[in-house]
C-alpha cells in the first residue's frame, strides 16, 4: 500500500466502527496522524523510550513485549490488522516504556500522538466514546488474560488462545505463543501433540 492507501483502509474501519463520521472528521484525522511501511522484526518501541503513539495497525502483526534479565522475551500483547496498540502506561503517564513493539510481519500502521489524538477527541466527540469501547475491551481481555494465567492449565490457556485469536493464530511461530501463554516452549509441543491424538 501506499502511504495515502494506508489512511484510506483506516478510514474505511473508522466509518466502519463510528457510524455517522463526517468527512471533515475524517479529514482532520488524516491531518493530525502519519503513516508507516514496517519490516519484519523493525522496532517501533524500544524499552525506556516513552511511548507517545496510539498505533492503528491498518495490515500486518505487531506484538508487545519486555526482555528478562536471561534474554528471554514475555510477549503481553499481539495486534493484528483492524487492532490498536500502544504501551497505554508510558503512553498516558509519559514515563518510559518497560516494553518493545514490533512487527512479527511486514506491517502498515496509523499513528497518532497523545496530544494530538487527545485533541481529535476534543474535536469529536463520537471517536471519544469509540476510544473508550476501546480501552475497555483491551482492559477485559487482559483481566481475563490474568484468569486465565492463574487458574488454567496449559491445555486450557492453549485452547483458549486458538479460540480468541483464530485469526492470527497460524500466523504466530510456536515460540513465541509458548512466550504469551507463559509455558516453555516443550510444554507447548507436548499439549499440541496430545491434542492431536486426542
Amino acid at each position: 500500500m501506499k502511504p495515502d492507501s494506508i489512511f484510506e483502509a483506516f478510514e474505511l474501519y473508522i466509518e466502519k466502527m463510528i457510524p455517522g463520521i463526517t468527512l471533515k472528521q475524517v479529514g482532520l484525522m488524516r491531518a493530525q496522524c502519519m503513516t508507516r511501511k514496517l519490516r519484519k522484526k523493525e522496532i517501533i518501541l524500544r524499552e525506556g523510550e516513552v511511548s507517545y503513539y496510539k498505533i492503528y495497525v491498518a495490515k500486518g502483526l505487531l506484538r508487545n513485549y519486555s526482555i528478562g534479565e536471561n534474554g528471554y522475551e514475555y510477549i503481553v500483547r499481539f495486534a493484528d490488522g483492524g487492532n490498536w496498540t500502544t504501551d497505554p502506561e508510558s503512553y498516558y503517564s509519559g514515563l518510559p516504556s518497560n516494553y518493545n513493539i514490533d512487527a512479527i510481519e511486514p506491517s502498515e500502521i496509523v499513528m497518532f500522538d497523545h496530544n494530538a489524538f487527545e485533541s481529535l477527541k476534543q474535536q469529536i466527540p463520537p471517536l471519544s466514546a469509540f476510544s473508550e469501547m476501546v480501552i475497555t475491551r483491551n482492559a477485559s481481555l487482559t483481566q481475563k488474560r490474568v484468569l486465565m494465567n492463574i487458574v488454567a492449565t496449559a491445555e486450557e490457556k492453549y485452547i483458549d488462545f486458538m479460540n480468541t485469536y483464530p485469526e492470527i493464530f497460524h500466523r504466530v511461530p510456536l515460540h513465541m505463543i509458548a512466550s504469551y501463554l507463559g509455558v516453555s516452549r516443550e510444554t507447548l509441543t507436548r499439549v499440541r501433540q496430545s491434542l492431536t491424538v486426542s
